[in-house]
């Protein structure tokens, strides 16, 4: 049915006033906070009926590109093999599944299969199914692991005997579905929720063979912007309790081996002091902004005087390099840092000679060690991968220096050839003056006459940073002309941690700001143009969606919103939503009127004004923990309204899923598919 004949659901107008600081804002659709109301589901229902016979016509195509990215998967494939206290653990996908099959071998990769977890017949019944958390007893006879129907992170733990294969009664609910077992391979330690906010704040243990019932609370973690979480040091020798909000850690300590014995504190909290610590011999080794090192630096301390006044300095402070890891081995430390935005892997050996940087010659790469369990080894794993270059897996002999690649991923049908594809990083200048950077591939022999299509990606919120990294998905995009491009916008930490400073509290609009100087560069360049350049952020990066289309439509043809948070004031005021109280130090806390006006001033949905939007393709998940339904819902209601133009706009709310969208393999490429479609349609190409 052509969209012009068809009518937008309208969602009932119903005033609620909300006030706070003698200031008043009508919200005409709070009402879609209900999610027990039948209204409320009935408009989503709507919307997605809406949503299905606006685009009816490109149904055949996105069935086609969803064939085509998913012939591009190797459908049987599986993990590399690491090794683990006498065992080789795998994951595996077989042909047509949609979940993952969790297997070990014994001591040898010819010893038979223990199949430990075959995610395809749990999945069953369920229209969503994750397993997180698998967590081996160090005699090898236990397995915890946690399992979440919902999509609401809300995980239910379960035991398996592994000698057996009896999974036990006892059920641990409401937790984060993370495990650490203890070295009596009796104690289970694991992290449980509120069961109203979702806050992990409650470190229990379990004895293997007791109810749920009996477990013992052994800390609370009484302040709302904290979260905890517990796990085991590399070495085996500690139990670790981590509590962190985002500019605060604190950590606590009991030997593995006395699991029943009080936790120690490492170090008390201290606001503003981050840090984080892993075990080598008879030290800690730190990770922390002590002494103002805002790059973070290393520090060692004794085992028996944990507190700050008794750490030393291994690795200085440097303005220009940002310190974000470290693995601990034997013979070897590996610290993982970032310059001019790229990452870095340093040797270190602790003999004190011949440190070196592994090689990297691209610069839109990713390089970052994975999997290393493995104290007493001189193999390092690492993997790397670039816009154009699948990823791989590596195992890298910090001794000799020899490199083996131990699986590249692979690209079926024939088709792709990395030497197909340009891969630049370009410096577009912020109005500030700032230099932001933008990393983008595109088939070679692209002309910039402004008609290339180009998709613009950022996220721009807690630090985090957008490395550059490979999709086969995404050569549907590139194979059909587009540009794919990456804004390493203020908010992440790609430039160092003062780059996260830069765009978090009064000055979050720096972030969005930002995205719009590189919008501008790309057209004033002649890669794009308005008529030809989208945009697309999920979360918080839909936040950034939300602000970049108030303060500049005319910038976009179309804009992918997926789960993005867009009421940012009436949720960051309601303590009672999960995840709100941890994120005042990223937004601010409005409760406080200086950052109630500041958030107000950008709010997507609070700033939706009557002009001219780009073509919307808005997306959410009615069980999200993180981003509620409703905050979209309202976002696209207030949007049909104000809107003065005609462009497509759609809200598709699975009502199956959560914040991270469908759950099987497949299923996520169809979402992807919805969205690729959007894209190609506008630029009217058919197939």
């Amino acid at each position: 049915m052509p969209e012009t004949l068809l009518l937008p659901p309208v969602a009932d107008s119903i005033p609620h006033i909300l006030e706070k600081h003698g200031h008043s804002r009508t919200d005409n659709y709070y009402w879609l906070n209900q999610k027990e109301d039948p209204k409320v589901i009935d408009y989503l229902n709507k919307e997605n009926e809406y949503y299905r016979q606006a685009t009816a016509h490109t149904k055949d195509f996105q069935n086609s590109l969803f064939e085509e990215m998913k012939a591009r998967i190797k459908e049987d494939d599986e993990s590399v093999p690491y090794f683990y206290n006498g065992y080789y653990y795998i994951t595996r996908f077989e042909k047509g599944k949609d979940y993952p099959i969790h297997s070990r071998k014994k001591g040898s990769l010819q010893a038979p299969e223990e199949i430990l977890f075959d995610c395809n017949e749990m999945a069953q019944g369920h229209a969503y199914f994750n397993l997180a958390g698998l967590s081996i007893s160090e005699d090898n006879i236990w397995a915890s692991y946690g399992v979440d129907t919902v999509s609401r992170r809300q995980y239910v733990i379960q035991i398996k005997n592994l000698v057996t294969g009896e999974i036990l009664p006892v059920k641990l609910e409401n937790t984060t579905g993370g495990t650490t077992w203890a070295s009596d391979n009796q104690t289970l330690f694991y992290s449980r929720k509120d069961e109203q906010t979702l806050r992990a704040d409650k470190i229990y243990k379990h004895k293997v063979g007791t109810e749920a019932s009996a477990d013992t609370l052994v800390y609370f973690e009484k302040d709302e912007t904290f979260d905890v979480s517990v796990y085991k040091s590399k070495s085996k020798k500690y139990i670790i309790i981590n509590s962190s909000s985002t500019l605060t850690t604190e950590y606590q300590t009991v030997f593995s081996a006395t699991p029943d014995a009080k936790f120690k504190m490492f170090q008390k909290r201290t606001r503003g002091l981050e840090y984080s610590m892993s075990h080598f011999g008879d030290h800690f080794y730190i990770v922390t902004n002590k002494d103002k090192a805002t790059n973070f630096k290393l520090m060692k301390t004794p085992e028996n005087a944990t507190s700050k006044e008794n750490w030393v300095d291994v690795i200085g402070h440097r303005e220009d390099v940002l310190l974000e890891d470290i693995d601990i081995f034997k013979d070897y430390l590996v610290v993982a840092e970032r310059f001019n935005g790229l990452n870095n892997i340093r040797i270190m050996p602790w003999d004190g000679t011949g440190e070196y940087y592994l090689p990297f010659d691209s610069e839109t790469y990713t390089a970052y060690t994975t999997t290393n369990l493995d104290f007493d080894t001189e193999i390092l794993r690492y993997s790397f991968q670039s816009l154009a270059v699948p990823s791989s897996v590596i195992d890298f002999n910090m001794r000799t220096k020899e490199k083996t690649i131990l699986k590249e991923h692979e690209v079926l049908g024939g088709q792709f050839d990395k030497n197909n594809y340009t891969e630049e990083r370009l410096w577009a200048t912020a109005k500030d003056g700032t230099k932001v950077p933008i990393s983008m591939i595109y088939r070679n022999g692209i002309k910039k006459n402004g008609t290339n299509p180009t998709l613009l990606y950022a996220y721009g919120s807690y630090g985090a940073t957008m490395d550059c990294y490979f999709s086969s998905v995404r050569l549907t995009l590139l194979d059909r002309g587009y540009i794919y491009a990456i804004a390493h916008i203020r908010g992440g930490e790609d430039l160092g941690r003062q780059w996260y400073e830069d765009g978090k509290l009064l000055k979050k609009k720096n972030t969005f700001t930002d995205f719009i100087d590189c919008s501008q560069f790309l057209i004033d360049t002649k890669y794009t143009s308005a008529k030809h350049l989208y945009a697309e952020g999920g979360s918080a990066g839909g936040l950034l969606m939300g602000a970049v289309v108030n303060m500049a439509p005319s910038l976009y043809n179309g804009v992918i919103a997926q789960v993005p948070f867009v009421d940012v004031v009436t949720t960051m005021l309601d303590d009672t939503i999960p995840l709100t109280t941890g994120e005042y130090d990223e937004w601010g806390n409005p409760n406080v009127k200086k950052y109630y006006n500041y958030m107000l001033s950008y709010s997507p949905y609070d700033n939706v004004v009557k002009q001219d939007y780009p073509n919307m393709y808005v997306s959410t998940g009615l069980h999200d923990s993180q981003v509620q339904y409703w905050e979209p819902a309202k976002w696209v209601a207030k949007l049909r309204v104000l809107k003065t133009d005609t462009n497509q706009l759609y809200l598709d709310t699975n009502m199956d899923a959560g914040h991270g969208g469908a759950s099987g393999r497949f299923e996520a490429i169809r979402e992807i598919a919805k969205e690729y479609s959007f894209l190609l349609d506008l630029e009217g190409i058919k197939r």
